[in-house]
């Protein structure tokens, strides 16, 4: 009945639609569980009720079924040097410990970021490849990314680039979630970039169909230039992302220490019927399963099935 959509984020491009259901169908309703004792009259999950998107294979090389072996030249200028300028000073901010952008760079560049405009505008190649390649020992050696190496957070960069820069790609991921949202359909989660996909999509969606309910998990929606100037629909000119008609209610759950979720309340962007609730995922700030297991996010799950 696909009564609750689920939608993965970057990084799942040896995933299917079963494996990822396999994945994520535990971890759901054990979140949904615990909201249940707090409130039994939450709403009930029954057998086949949840559905996972896959798309994860449109990411994939002809001929492959992984990635190439990125370094840091490969960290394309503009889009991708930004996103990861963010993450790199996000983590810098949260934990001291962090050596951030302006910490004694050996760039060489010597002047503070604001001055020498975004990372991927720099007129030195080499200096950019090199302010790269700090950024990458930093982020890989920090508890928030976890135990991930330069060649899967490079991939990580190139998926979020490439969903906002190539229209069909955009298009066939954004018709691989349509495409599971029936009449039925009464919750639809979106983790990382699927919070952006799910958003997207349900933007589409006719105002007249049943309501829906949106979750979305360490999403990157409110991040500015990179991706809430980037949405579809755009912004309006005073600023505000619109409103996806069928959306009754959308509850957004961040935990403090998400670096995808660089901005973690949504309200301020999307209005402010956005209900944001921080949670903390301990050492896995940005896992999905993480999000799905926590009671705050059956508990917004639960509530949309209740309606």
């Amino acid at each position: 009945m696909s009564r609750v959509v689920v939608v993965h984020g970057v990084g799942r491009q040896l995933d299917t639609a079963e494996t990822l259901l396999a994945e994520v169908e535990p971890a759901l309703r054990g979140g949904v569980g615990l909201a249940l004792r707090r409130d039994p009259a939450l709403g009930h999950l029954a057998d086949g009720d949840i559905v996972c998107a896959g798309y994860g294979d449109l990411y994939r090389q002809a001929g492959t079924r992984g990635e190439p072996y990125y370094r840091a030249e490969d960290v394309e200028p503009g889009f991708e040097t930004e996103l990861l300028e963010a993450w790199w000073r996000e983590a810098a901010r949260l934990d001291p410990g962090v050596p951030g952008p302006d910490a004694g760079a050996p760039d060489g560049t010597g002047a503070a970021p604001a001055a020498r405009g975004a990372v991927g505008r720099l007129a030195s190649r080499p200096l950019a490849v090199e302010r790269v390649r700090r950024a990458l020992h930093a982020l890989t050696r920090t508890r928030y990314f976890g135990p991930v190496s330069d060649r899967v957070l490079v991939s990580d960069l190139k998926q979020v680039r490439r969903y906002f820069t190539e229209p069909a790609l955009r298009a066939a991921v954004r018709a691989r979630v349509e495409e599971l949202i029936t009449p039925d359909t009464e919750v639809v989660v979106g983790h990382s970039l699927g919070s952006v996909v799910a958003y997207e999509v349900l933007c589409g969606l006719p105002p007249e169909r049943p309501p829906l309910t949106l979750v979305t998990l360490g999403s990157p929606l409110g991040l500015a230039g990179l991706v809430f100037d980037r949405l579809q629909p755009a912004p309006r000119q005073d600023g505000t992302g619109v409103w996806p008609a069928p959306v009754k209610q959308w509850t957004n759950i961040a935990d403090r220490c998400d670096l995808v979720a660089v901005v973690r309340e949504l309200a301020p962007r999307f209005g402010s019927e956005v209900v944001d609730v921080p949670v903390d995922n301990g050492s896995e700030m940005h896992s999905m399963r993480a999000y799905l297991t926590a009671v705050e996010t059956g508990t917004a799950i639960a509530a949309g099935l209740a309606r």
